[in-house]
């Protein structure tokens, strides 16, 4: 009996040393992924042009992937709307899509004549100055919530700050 609850012991401690040592290097590197492994994403740059009507509008940003862990957007949720799009520009044709790419160690630009989210069937319209909050949803980074400026339907962030 002596022996047998030694080597249950020594299991144990074994365990607990391999626990242990694992989870400390789990972030090893500052890799940018928060615990978990899960990547973080930090937004920049949101802003809203004032919409023409209450039916639609556009949302712009770039969202920035500081980790070694590539993810995906793929969603978008606001108080403003319930129903939310992602968008895809290509070949000058907006289309629908599920997610889109947001790459380890880079960035996704959502931005005007390209990749956008897409506000359908608004609840009211913003006007120049307001705020409009938006939660920004990801396969595995935790939810971002952005607040986007809303700004006169000609401004084009490119324009401002040479982005």
């Amino acid at each position: 009996m002596n022996a047998r609850t030694t080597r249950t012991l020594a299991a144990a401690l074994s365990l607990t040393a391999a626990l242990a040592i694992s989870g400390c290097s789990s972030d090893a590197g500052g890799s940018g992924d928060s615990a978990g492994g899960k990547p973080k994403m930090t937004v920049s740059g949101g802003y809203m042009p004032e919409p023409v009507n209450d039916k639609m509008a556009g949302a712009f940003m770039v969202i920035k992937n500081d980790s070694k862990t590539a993810d995906k957007l793929t969603g978008v949720t606001s108080p403003l709307s319930d129903d939310l799009q992602i968008h895809e520009s290509k070949d000058q044709k907006m289309q629908q899509v599920h997610s889109m790419d947001v790459p380890a160690n880079g960035e996704l630009e959502l931005a005007r004549g390209g990749n956008h989210v897409m506000f359908m069937g608004l609840k009211n319209t913003p006007k120049v100055g307001d705020k409009v909050t938006v939660e920004l949803h990801f396969e595995k980074a935790d939810p971002v919530k952005v607040e986007l400026d809303v700004k006169e339907r000609t401004y084009n962030a490119q324009n401002s700050n040479g982005h």
